[in-house]
């Protein structure tokens, strides 16, 4: 038994350090590009499987320069590499800054964009997953182009230069899929948190409907919903009390119900109008709105928790017609990014846009050529950015970097930190301390994508499975991928075909109630904490208790885990007037991300990157 559960650690071990091995094998002082150009083939982050997102050795100088204060990286090496632009952080807002410079400034401008990641691309993370020999696509982060009929004129102009066709996603997007399948939306009892393990026919709550075209009818009545939840009898009748809810069981006058439901606490509604005290119903109410506010239903008004649908509110779909949800490539956003990139260094892949490049390998030895004009340092982390004088009439700004444990140094007629704002006070020497007040006050709430390789779907079909809600899990959600065929790539056929199924957890702390930033503290130290092992041991569990053993055998199923872990996830944003504050230009550097809108999704890393272009002038 232990071989086997060791298969997939053991697998995901060596891919993981692969390349860390590998270029601590190579010559003292090579750059980033000699590296590459030593370890190519080999070097491929999308495939690598185990430990992702802010994967291990990422954050290391990072957490040293903020939490330790660490300003001695030994020796520096100043490179004889000077450039019109260094762009600080590699996501899609600062490959877009890139972009946006060249276009403003002309094609033969020198940039240089450094990444603490071993991969571009930022949360628009690449997961290839190869099962029984044949590939099989995910997002790891940026999932979305959302609402792209409401991006401005510069996200439009940006997704036409590179490839995106949107009204591509009319046809790509299987709207059918989950229908034809049968596959609805189900809530997984886990024997852990509820006594024992039970699958129930109703999701309580709104959430799957993210999900363009699962299946939400056939649910059960709510009197039958509320007998099948393993629940003590208290605890059904409770829970019965809050499917019957609504804003009818509030004694406030119509006139006056708006203001309060907007500033009374959802929990509140639940114990004082409800009368629900079950820690089981709960546990349920809690996670019923996931991601919605970037907390649990815990810190939610009645407001927010009715408009997202938490448990015993029912609205509308999230999306309308006029903008389903709908807009994804197969590995998401990553899409976007690599198309980025081949916009800028042409060599680095075939295909002529964003459709063309989804099958594409990327070479990786490419990105840091010194021929190119736009060059791409990963594993690289910037510590240090400075002025060569006064900030108002300096005309270099000089960058220090670590990269192989050594110190580095390029310098820049300007920068663009594309990286997340609470780092920049951190890295910009002489940086106005009320400007530096507010970048820290910018937050982001911790979020993982585990992505999960199945050599067949057989058991989540004969299950009815498309989505299923889990509240006393460590991922609250499990679904299948977003059915999406484009590019070349097909999605799953058949039950007996490989396919990903995705696994959402958004971490809240433990004490409900606690403020915001209390709980994603608490719940980013625990997130680090953990190892490859303790994930799998947690997926194995939720995925043996949820399927039944005569259609599910993990050890047999399961071929590949790849678990993105975004300890700063979902832009939070700091309070009024703080983030413009934040992000004014200093001297010859500007900021760009989604932290300076504040916002989190794609279309704001792009109108961002180019308001700081802009501001360079």
């Amino acid at each position: 038994m232990m071989s086997k559960k060791s298969k997939i650690t053991r697998r995901d071990f060596i891919n993981g350090t692969l390349m860390a091995a590998g270029a601590s094998m190579l010559p003292f002082g090579l750059t980033s590009g000699a590296i590459l150009d030593k370890l190519y083939p080999m070097y491929y982050p999308p495939s690598l499987t185990g430990l992702r997102g802010s994967h291990p050795g990422s954050h290391t100088h990072t957490h040293a320069r903020a939490w330790d204060r660490k300003s001695d990286w030994g020796p520096t090496t100043e490179l004889k590499e000077i450039y019109d632009l260094v762009v600080v952080g590699g996501g899609i807002s600062g490959l877009a800054a890139a972009y946006f410079y060249q276009q403003k400034h002309g094609k033969d401008k020198k940039v240089l964009i450094l990444d603490n990641h071993d991969d571009f691309g930022g949360h628009a993370k690449r997961n290839e997953h190869t099962v029984d020999g044949r590939l099989r696509l995910a997002h790891g982060g940026s999932q979305s182009i959302v609402e792209p009929k409401h991006g401005s004129e510069i996200v439009h102009a940006l997704l036409k230069d590179i490839g995106v066709d949107i009204k591509r996603f009319d046809t790509a997007y299987d709207r059918d899929f989950y229908k034809k399948n049968n596959l609805g939306a189900i809530t997984y009892f886990n024997k852990e948190t509820f006594g024992e393990d039970k699958v129930v026919r109703h999701p309580y709550c709104n959430y799957p409907n993210y999900v363009e075209g699962i299946v939400m009818g056939g649910k059960l009545s709510n009197e039958e919903a509320a007998q099948q939840a393993p629940l003590s009898e208290k605890g059904k009748e409770q829970l019965l009390r809050v499917l019957n809810g609504g804003l009818h069981v509030i004694d406030v006058p119509e006139e006056e119900m708006e203001d309060y439901i907007d500033s009374t606490s959802y929990f509140d509604y639940l114990k004082n109008n409800l009368g629900v005290d079950d820690p089981g119903i709960l546990k349920m109410a809690r996670n019923s709105g996931l991601d919605w506010e970037l907390t649990g239903t815990d810190l939610m008004t009645i407001g927010t928790a009715k408009s997202c649908g938490a448990l015993g509110f029912t609205p509308k779909a999230v999306y309308d017609e006029d903008n389903p949800y709908i807009y994804h490539f197969p590995d998401g956003n990553a899409s976007i990014a690599r198309a980025l990139v081949k916009k800028m260094i042409s060599d680095v892949a075939e295909g002529n846009n964003a459709e063309e490049l989804v099958l594409s390998k990327f070479n990786y030895a490419e990105l840091d050529k010194a021929s190119n004009a736009v060059r791409i340092r990963l594993n690289s982390t910037v510590v240090n950015v400075e002025h060569g004088g006064d900030p108002k009439n300096s005309s270099d700004v000089f960058v220090n970097y670590i990269n192989d444990n050594k110190s580095h140094q390029v310098k820049g007629k300007s920068v663009v930190m594309a990286c997340y704002n609470m780092m920049i006070p951190h890295i910009v020497s002489g940086l106005p301390e009320e400007q530096a007040a507010a970048l820290r006050l910018q937050n982001k709430s911790p979020l993982q994508y585990t992505t999960v390789g199945l050599r067949n779907w057989r058991a989540m079909k004969e299950m009815e499975i498309g989505l299923a809600m889990s509240p006393g899990n460590m991922h609250q959600v499990v679904f299948m991928d977003f059915p999406v065929s484009i590019g070349g790539y097909e999605y799953t056929k058949t039950p007996d075909d490989p396919c990903i199924v995705h696994m959402i957890n958004c971490p809240y702390g433990e004490t409900i109630g606690a403020p915001a930033l209390e709980q994603y503290r608490e719940a980013r130290y625990k997130m680090l904490g953990l190892q490859f092992k303790d994930y799998e041991e947690e997926i194995r569990a939720h995925f043996n208790g949820m399927l039944p053993k005569k259609l599910f055998d993990f050890d047999r199923d399961v071929e590949s885990i790849t678990v993105n872990r975004w300890a700063h996830g979902y832009t939070v944003g700091g309070p009024e007037g703080s983030v413009k504050k934040g992000r004014q230009p200093f001297g010859r550097i500007t900021i760009a991300n989604c932290d300076s809108a504040p916002g989190a999704d794609a279309k704001t890393a792009i109108d961002m990157a180019s308001r700081a272009v802009n501001e360079l002038g």
